[in-house]
């Protein structure tokens, strides 16, 4: 015999289960109505970014509000002056740094300069470039293989905010101790510091380092081609998008870039067909593909 009281207590748990899917079902609606708004107001589209990591960035900005539902963030994105810039900022990604991931400076050094060496002139976009630690890098690379002054740096991101500090060249001169350790490994030939000059809190790296460089904003989940490219740098990025979006990006990509040209993605990143037939592994190790 079935005691009564586990009988209600089974019953119990499965309304909870049934409320629990209820409010997962109701918050995936207000996260579709969230994104839409933001699509139709300001024409930036996430609506095929990955959700794990949409979530946690919505959520993250409804504790700083003290907001009870995606809803109740909806209505400050649609009413309120200025909230919608600050959830945008959220949603951009700015994990970077000089030199990130030394071996893949090392390789590109070693692997794709040599096949730059005979251009005229030479086109490179970072695609998605967050504060553009990476983009300085490049540069100095480029200026030690005797490149940079035959070279222009594209150098796009979707956040305003992030475009902005790149332009500066200024970077905290607390980081400047791990990021000449990866200029190192990276090959370097210099002493890192004689491309800054310092005052007490950050670093301004060199006029004729910012000088072969041009920042501007460009989403990769909106906007197309801009030019033709010898190389395009999109590391880390296509993993924050859903299948559909990253072959669209990948289409973007495949058309900017010249033929026998260099394209580089992220450690975790991967072609989809059809577009994978465009390219063949050149450092694979790198994630560095080379342009049939």
């Amino acid at each position: 015999m079935v005691d009564d009281s586990i009988l209600r207590h089974g019953d119990s748990l499965r309304e909870v289960d049934e409320e629990l899917s209820d409010y997962g079902e109701i918050e995936e609606l207000e996260l579709d109505l969230l994104l839409e708004a933001i699509y139709r107001l300001r024409g930036f589209d996430f609506r095929h970014y990955l959700r794990s990591s949409l979530r946690r960035r919505v959520r993250h900005r409804m504790n700083l509000e003290k907001l009870p539902t995606i809803s109740s963030l909806l209505g400050k994105v649609l009413h309120e002056e200025g909230f919608m810039e600050k959830l945008l900022e959220d949603f951009s990604i700015k994990v970077t740094e000089m030199f990130r991931d030394p071996e893949f400076f090392l390789a590109f050094r070693q692997k794709v300069v040599p096949h730059l060496q005979g251009l005229d002139e030479l086109r490179i976009w970072h695609a998605g470039c967050a504060t553009g630690e990476e983009v300085y890098s490049m540069a100095i690379l480029l200026q030690e293989e005797g490149l940079l002054d035959r070279s222009i740096i594209y150098a796009t991101d979707m956040s305003k905010i992030a475009i902005a500090q790149a332009k500066q060249g200024k970077f905290p001169l607390k980081r400047m101790q791990a990021y000449t350790r990866n200029y190192l490994q990276a090959g370097g030939t210099r002493e890192f510091s004689a491309y800054y000059k310092t005052d007490h809190a950050y670093a301004f790296f060199q006029p004729e380092i910012k000088g072969h460089m041009m920042f501007a904003e460009h989403n990769l989940a909106t906007d197309g081609s801009f030019n033709e490219f010898h190389v395009i740098l999109c590391r880390n990025v296509l993993i924050y998008f859903d299948p559909e979006l990253q072959s669209r990006v990948h289409r973007v990509l495949t058309d900017s870039l010249a033929p026998s040209g260099f394209l580089v993605l992220g450690g975790k990143e991967s072609f989809l067909s059809p577009h994978k037939s465009s390219f063949a592994e050149h450092a694979p190790e790198e994630r560095i593909f080379r342009k049939l």
